[in-house]
């Protein structure tokens, strides 16, 4: 707290500002400070508030030690000075006596008749101040359910009790009940009691989050997977890092366990890993900590027990580490509490959970599905193809992996991966032997692996390098046609090495890959003697130059010279049979059709290179084939056919590695052909499976990409608790959280979750996000249009939030940015719904602002006019004018909002044929009807003005629209 408050005012003013704030520690630090300063006033009055926040405080913030002390003085207080406390204050003295009944449940040290001498306190006060027991049986039906005995007959005194003002809200006793059926095991009771709090009629501060973390297994239990699966998503987000709820976070957790998702069960411990250190509880403590083994046992019962965990702060933790220490603290606090009760019901109740066996295999929780073995570093894709075996001997595993490279064959990586492994080891001794060669020959084959796989990884300085290194190599051992080769592959990386500092990227690259591609032909003039393969591949390089130059600038002069090499190489090729480099030929003059825009030129040479692919193969590049004819149909627009073909060419990359094929590219494909199929459900799951497959090859920011893809559709779909679900787990990231990823793109997943929560209907996080992407975007000096994009989006729902003072500002943000890239058509419809906003919220107070929120509108309307810009809709002046009259009438101004309505009407003209300008122009009629004829009283023009419309646009077929005009007509005569 800044400075002390001065005043009993800015004390009150103080309080209210802190009761904004999230339950934590800088709220109870706040809270102290301001019980405080309430003593310096010698007031009782502002003492009691502030000892009733911090009291909340304490309880939220779970600190159940601290809140009978606060409550004590509140009690002294009253006892003291009964007159201080009117109705209100009354009233929150007497409700708090649960929450301290609550607190001492909570603590193991407090002895049992301790407890019971406060209920006792508690029933003697009700009775004094003649209030009902109910809330006392409640009490008393609790600390039996705690202990375990009883339970039945306190449950009735209880239950069969009429409701009071000072009963526990409606929500928490139904979960109370909910959960005694469920101890009786009687999931089906249980749930039916529970349904008013899961579909969402009840709730309060700690519901429905605490009766979904209880519904989740016994939903499981009695099939209803879908709907534990979405409470799950939306449960979790609700209690997620509240110390408060430690206990609901565990459940959630033993429910990952429970249904084969320890993955992410995984992700969301190491949100939750302050828990450990910041529950003060020790009966949520318990219940967190439960969950907690649930779930590490589970994890490491999978063979997982070495995967790295988040604990408790001060070391580092495995799986197996963890769960054993968590194991012997949770026993400790079972025991406590039994010992304290006289009965061992918390020690068999955690055996209950640590017991129970997985309820499914295999339920997908989240749009993220990944296994244990993913978590782990380096976990690559099976493949269904079984390899050949790798040959034992060193010089049959050299002659293998030479044979396997001439040919082209993927398999040579296995052969060449176990090769440098060998020769790395300290006690390598190279053989004798002339089938393998000398050891620099070796060497310079393992180097010129090594810069193939830094190329794949656009590591292009490094491949360089690597096959620089190798070509001498190979010179010295005297392979002057591998050092050619090796030569020619370092000439592309070098032209592959993004410019620096050039004005224009593209043009210093084609100019790079130019003078590469002249080099690799003096090269193949300068080296005789080249074995066929030797010189195929040669010339697969050059053509692959020109190939990338056409990619690199799209100019149509590029072309040729392709299709000559590409030519050139299917001629040599086919004379000296190196089948690898025919289908190469074939891609290559495929590929340049399709970059040249003749997209059925390229589907003809894809047709006949499947056909040969098929009878002879090599069968490696079936896959890549088939996938770029699917992308060329979908250029073609035939999404059926290039649905069967990307289809086919991902079940046929089953058999090869994630090096040989680029399966992501193929779901993203996929991702796409699904949406112009109209089947957006498995376009989403190709867009997430693309990302799954980026990240294992350990391209990142395309797999970011391809989620915000995901997330996107998802929020589209409707699945708002899916998308958020998404992007948590993608912002957790270690690279996204350590701020290594592009900013921009962070942005982007940032701005869809908050338009999720926004969605949500969580506006008071999704403001906070809001206004943080607004304040961040506001320094994108190269971007203005996506702040003034952002910035609108938060004004509106700042105002959406009443905070119109904050959304102002974030208007003003919006309009200067889009001073200097226009967005109209947006920029116009924030203002008009701040307008709208303002004026339905404060009436003629919020008129003026309103106004001034629609001139700034008109004047957007004024420069899109002069701009010559086409809205997609309807036009800004006519929106604008439906807008003043929509805000005149809130405001009770009703003969300017008429005005403003029949200007409208002229603006839209008659309605046509076309549905939505129908229901655009119907609704103008509408309102105008009822502001003519509910509020300005003239009930035969607004009449006669129904009339005529419903007639219109039932002669135009528009029959919604007309019923709704027809039903105000009659409810209009009927009042007359």
């Amino acid at each position: 707290m800044p400075t002390a408050p001065q005043t009993t005012d800015e004390l009150y003013q103080a309080l209210q500002d802190n009761d904004g704030r999230p339950y934590g520690r800088t709220r109870t630090v706040t809270a102290e400070e301001l019980v405080e300063a309430a003593e310096r006033f010698d007031e009782p009055v502002p003492l009691a508030h502030a000892l009733l926040e911090l009291q909340e405080a304490y309880t939220y913030g779970s600190e159940p030690r601290k809140s009978p002390v606060v409550f004590a003085r509140l009690l002294t207080l009253f006892d003291e000075q009964p007159d201080v406390f009117d109705a209100r204050l009354r009233h929150q003295l007497f409700w708090r006596f649960k929450w301290v009944a609550n607190a001492l449940r909570a603590l193991p040290e407090i002895p049992l008749p301790s407890l019971r001498q406060w209920l006792t306190e508690m029933r003697d006060r009700y009775e004094k101040a003649g209030l009902d027991l109910q809330p006392y049986y409640g009490q008393a039906y609790q600390l039996a359910a705690h202990r375990g005995e009883d339970t039945s007959l306190a449950y009735e005194l209880w239950a069969a009790r009429t409701r009071t003002p000072l009963s526990d809200c409606e929500a928490c006793e139904t979960c109370e009940r909910a959960l005694h059926h469920l101890a009786a095991g009687d999931d089906e009771r249980a749930l039916r009691a529970w349904a008013p709090v899961l579909d969402g009629k009840e709730s309060c501060q700690e519901e429905p989050a605490r009766s979904v973390s209880h519904a989740l297994l016994p939903l499981l239990r009695t099939g209803r997977t879908d709907e534990a699966r979405a409470l799950h998503l939306s449960g979790y987000r609700a209690c997620r890092r509240n110390p408060s709820m430690a206990g609901e976070v565990g459940r959630h957790l033993e429910f990952c366990a429970l249904t084969g998702n320890e993955a992410r069960g995984l992700e969301l411990l190491a949100e939750n890993r302050g828990l450990f250190d910041e529950v003060d509880s020790p009966l949520d403590l318990l219940d967190f900590l439960t969950g907690v083994e649930v779930f590490l046992r589970r994890v490491e019962l999978l063979g997982h027990g070495t995967l790295p965990a988040a604990g408790y702060a001060g070391r580092t933790w495995t799986v197996a580490a963890l769960c054993a220490e968590v194991r012997g603290r949770a026993d400790d606090l079972a025991a406590r509490f039994d010992t304290r009760n006289g009965t061992t019901t918390h020690t068999d109740r955690r055996r209950a959970r640590l017991d129970r066996a997985p309820l499914l295999d295999a339920l997908e929780l989240t749009l993220r599905t990944r296994g244990l073995d993913e978590m782990a570093p380096a976990a690559p894709a099976p493949a269904a193809r079984t390899a050949p075996a790798v040959p034992e001997s060193l010089p049959a595993l050299v002659v293998r992996a030479r044979e396997l490279d001439e040919q082209g064959d993927p398999d040579a990586q296995a052969c060449w991966a176990r090769l440098r492994t060998l020769v790395a080891a300290r006690d390598y001794t190279h053989p004798d032997d002339p089938a393998v060669g000398p050891l620099a020959r070796l060497r310079a084959d393992l180097l010129d692996d090594e810069a193939v796989l830094a190329g794949e990884k656009d590591a292009y300085a490094d491949s360089a390098g690597l096959h620089e290194e190798a070509a001498g190599l190979y010179e010295d051992a005297g392979a002057p046609g591998h050092a050619a080769l090796a030569r020619a592959c370092a000439l592309l990386a070098t032209a592959e090495i993004p410019a620096e500092g050039a004005d224009d990227g593209a043009e210093a690259k084609a100019a790079a890959l130019t003078a590469a591609h002249a080099a690799m032909v003096r090269l193949h003039e300068e080296t005789p003697g080249l074995a066929p393969y030797q010189e195929a591949r040669l010339l697969r390089l050059r053509a692959t130059a020109l190939g990338l130059r056409l990619q690199t600038s799209g100019s149509q002069e590029h072309i040729a010279p392709v299709l000559a090499e590409a030519d050139l190489l299917q001629e040599f090729a086919t004379r000296h049979g190196v089948l690898v480099q025919i289908s190469g030929a074939g891609l290559l003059r495929a590929n340049t059709h399709a970059l040249s825009g003749d997209l059925p030129a390229a589907v003809t040479e894809l047709d006949a290179l499947l056909a040969r692919l098929k009878t002879d193969g090599p069968a490696w590049h079936l896959p890549r084939t088939l996938g770029l004819r699917g992308s060329v149909q979908l250029g073609l627009r035939d999404a059926r056919a290039a649905y069967e073909d990307l289809a086919e060419a991902l079940r046929r990359a089953g058999d090869w590695s994630a090096d040989v094929v680029d399966t992501a590219r193929l779901h993203g494909a996929l991702a796409e052909a699904c949406m112009h199929l109209g089947r957006p459900e498995e376009s989403l799951r190709h867009l997430t499976r693309a990302a799954e497959a980026d990240l294992r090859n350990g391209s990142r920011a395309d797999a970011y990409c391809a989620y915000s893809s995901a997330a996107q559709l998802s929020l589209d779909l409707g699945r708002v608790e899916d998308c958020i679900a998404l992007l948590d787990s993608v912002l957790a990231e270690p690279d996204v959280a350590a701020g290594e990823l592009d900013d921009r793109l962070v942005a982007q997943l940032r701005l869809t979750r908050a338009r999720a929560l926004h969605a949500g209907q969580d506006l008071k996080a999704a403001a906070v996000e809001f206004v943080a992407l607004a304040a961040e975007s506001a320094g994108w000096d190269d971007d203005p249009a996506s702040h003034a994009m952002i910035a609108a989006e938060t004004s509106v729902l700042l105002g959406e939030t009443g905070e119109f003072g904050r959304a102002r500002q974030a208007a003003d943000q919006a309009l200067a940015a889009h001073a200097r890239s226009p967005r109209y058509e947006q920029l116009s419809g924030c203002l008009r719904e701040l307008a709208r906003l303002q004026a339905e919220r404060q009436g003629a107070d919020g008129l003026a602002d309103a106004l001034a929120y629609l001139a700034d509108a008109g004047r957007i309307a004024d420069e899109a006019r002069t701009a010559g810009y086409e809205t997609r809709g309807r036009s800004l002046d006519t929106a604008l004018a439906y807008e003043h009259g929509r805000v005149n009438a809130y405001a009770g101004a009703h003969e300017d909002a008429l005005a403003a309505l029949e200007k409208a009407l002229t603006l839209l003209g008659e309605p046509g044929e076309e549905k939505d300008r129908a229901g655009e122009w119907a609704e103008c009629v509408r309102l105008a009807g009822a502001v003519e004829g509910v509020y300005l009283e003239r009930t035969a023009a607004a009449l006669s003005r129904l009339d005529a419309a419903v007639s219109r646009l039932t002669a135009l077929g528009h029959t919604e629209e007309s019923e709704q005009l027809a039903a105000l007509a009659a409810r209009l005569r009927d009042e007359e």
